[in-house]
């Protein structure tokens, strides 16, 4: 009975997904607009942006982290990847963790399944995110096409596609790591305040601006190496600046992460999903 109550519950759910996902199209669409609906680019801002921090960050920091050419090739392309990866993250998460405060009016009024809001905030961020992926393929082909900085050395191989497979886990990551989020900030609106500084904290401990090498205390690597956004970020590197294959090890420990992550935030969200709407 329990095996047959399961299988149930996964249909339903499938059934739901399928009802209500011309929704989740229009949910992202609107908050991609929200987002910038004041500005005079609009949505060109998901080109500029991360064009205009990898200048000013590269200015910054590569006469610090970008002159061991062995360990880093082409400092801006470098830098450009791990803060598109970081972006994204910290981007879906935050847009995924106000995703019921944002949309408490609807909430109350119609039924939709719940997880469309914290789902869409993510989704929208990740189109933002494929928008910087063509800026940043036009840096890393005007850098390899001059040689600026160390352009020369960028490789051309097929290990290029093999970026997808970063992005796809980090989505799904993501897409946990928001559901829980989504939830507790329903509960403990002090999570946001939280969840910007630890992010924040992020950005320096994880090697964007540099490269793990100049890390020299070996309990300092470790918690590095522990985090799963260390991984994937390396393993992006890997296609688009190196041209290797993916870490074996590397992947297998973020796949395991991000299942982990999603599994947690469907289990959480399941429980407390039905709860939420007296909390707004």
């Amino acid at each position: 009975m329990d095996a047959k109550h399961a299988e149930s519950e996964v249909q339903h759910g499938v059934d739901m997904f399928k009802k209500y996902k011309n929704l989740l199209g229009e949910l992202t669409r609107k908050t991609i607009k929200l987002k910038y609906r004041n500005s005079w680019l609009g949505i060109f801002w998901s080109f500029l942006q991360p064009l205009l921090n990898m200048i000013v960050l590269s200015v910054v920091f590569s006469g610090i982290f970008g002159r061991d050419n062995r360990k880093v090739v082409c400092y801006p392309v470098y830098l450009f990847a791990g803060r598109l990866l970081y972006e994204f993250f910290v981007v879906s998460t935050k847009q995924a963790m106000t995703s019921f405060r944002r949309n408490a009016a609807i909430i109350k009024k119609v039924y939709v399944p719940k997880y469309m809001y914290p789902f869409s905030s993510i989704l929208s961020s990740f189109v933002t995110t494929a928008i910087s992926m063509l800026c940043y393929i036009m840096v890393w082909i005007f850098f390899k096409a001059t040689g600026i900085a160390g352009g020369a050395n960028l490789t051309i191989s097929w290990h290029l596609i093999l970026f997808l497979v970063p992005l796809a886990i980090i989505l799904v990551f993501s897409t946990g790591v928001g559901m829980v989020l989504s939830v507790l900030c329903v509960y403990f609106r002090d999570i946001e305040y939280i969840w910007d500084v630890l992010t924040k904290l992020l950005f320096y401990t994880v090697p964007i601006i540099y490269h793990i090498s100049a890390i020299t205390s070996p309990n300092l690597k470790l918690i590095i190496r522990a985090n799963p956004l260390y991984h994937l970020i390396e393993m992006f590197r890997q296609c688009v600046l190196y041209g290797e294959l993916l870490n074996p090890k590397m992947l297998i420990y973020s796949i395991a992460w991000a299942v982990v992550a999603f599994i947690i935030g469907a289990i959480i969200f399941d429980w407390k999903s039905d709860d939420l709407i007296y909390h707004l």
